[in-house]
C-alpha cells in the first residue's frame, strides 16, 4: 500500500508562480480542489497541487521533458496526476499599447486529445510509471497578444501576453497502460503503418509517428516488418 510522505503547502509568491499562465493558474487551482492546496512541497519538489486525498498535481502545458525525471521520483511515494490541456477552440484577442481590445477571432487550429503524443514524445515512457495518470483536460482558452512591437518578427512586433481558460468542455483520464489502446483503431493482429494510422485517426502522419513511437516504447504495439518502405505494425503485449 502506498504511504504518501508529509506535504506542505508553500507561499503563493515561490518561485515558479511568477512565470506561470493564467490558464495554468486556472488549472492548477481547479484541479487542488477547495479543500487543497496549491505550491504543494513534496520531499525537494514543489509541485503545482496536492488534493484534500494527498494526491501531487502537475499542470504541463508544453512537451512532458522537463517533468520526466522529477515524476519519476516523486511516484515512488505518491500519486501523480498529470494534467495537460488541450485546446479544443481558441480565441485570439489582439490589444493596443494601452490594453484596449482591438478585435477577437477564432483561430482554425483545434486541438484533437492526439495532440498529447506531441508531449509524451520527449517522455514516452512515463505512462509506465506506478502511482502516476495523465488527464487530458478539453477546453476553450483565450490568447491575449499585445501590439507593441516587441513581439517576434513572426507576428510582425505582436508578442503573446497571457493565455486565459474560457470553458471547460470534458477531461480524459488515462491510468492504466490499456486505457491507451483507444489509440490504436485496428482491431486484434490487424497490421498498419503509420500512413494508415493518420487516416483512421484523421491526423497528419506526424503525429501518428509519434503516437506510434510513444505506443511502441510502452509496449502496445510492435514492429513486424515492412511493407514496401513503410514498417508495419501491430498489437503487442497485454498489459493491465
Amino acid at each position: 500500500m502506498l504511504k504518501n510522505k508529509p506535504i506542505k503547502g508553500k507561499a503563493a509568491s515561490s518561485i515558479g508562480t511568477k512565470k506561470e499562465s493564467s490558464l495554468h493558474r486556472s488549472l492548477k487551482f481547479r484541479y487542488s480542489g477547495a479543500d487543497g492546496i496549491t505550491e504543494a512541497e513534496a520531499g525537494i519538489y514543489i509541485c503545482d497541487a496536492c488534493t484534500s486525498k494527498g494526491e501531487l498535481i502537475e499542470v504541463q502545458t508544453g512537451n512532458f521533458s522537463p517533468l520526466k525525471e522529477k515524476l519519476k521520483i516523486l511516484s515512488k511515494n505518491y500519486r501523480l496526476r498529470l494534467i495537460h490541456p488541450i485546446i479544443v477552440e481558441k480565441y485570439i484577442e489582439l490589444h493596443d499599447m494601452d490594453g484596449k481590445l482591438l478585435h477577437r477571432r477564432k483561430s482554425p487550429l483545434k486541438g484533437k486529445v492526439w495532440d498529447l503524443f506531441n508531449a509524451l514524445i520527449y517522455a514516452p515512457e512515463l505512462p509506465l510509471l506506478k502511482n502516476f495518470c495523465i488527464e487530458l483536460a478539453l477546453i476553450n482558452a483565450v490568447e491575449k497578444r499585445i501590439d507593441d512591437g516587441s513581439g517576434s518578427w513572426r507576428r510582425k512586433g505582436v508578442r503573446i501576453e497571457d493565455r486565459f481558460l474560457e470553458c471547460w468542455h470534458s477531461s480524459l483520464v488515462l491510468k492504466k497502460i490499456n486505457d491507451y489502446r483507444q489509440f490504436i483503431p485496428f482491431k486484434g493482429k490487424e497490421q498498419f503503418t503509420v500512413k494508415d494510422l493518420a487516416k483512421a485517426a484523421g491526423i497528419t502522419p506526424i503525429v501518428a509517428g509519434k503516437a506510434i513511437y510513444v505506443l511502441s516504447r510502452i509496449g502496445l504495439i510492435e514492429k513486424i516488418g515492412k511493407q514496401g518502405r513503410a514498417f508495419l505494425y501491430t498489437h503487442g503485449g497485454v498489459h493491465k
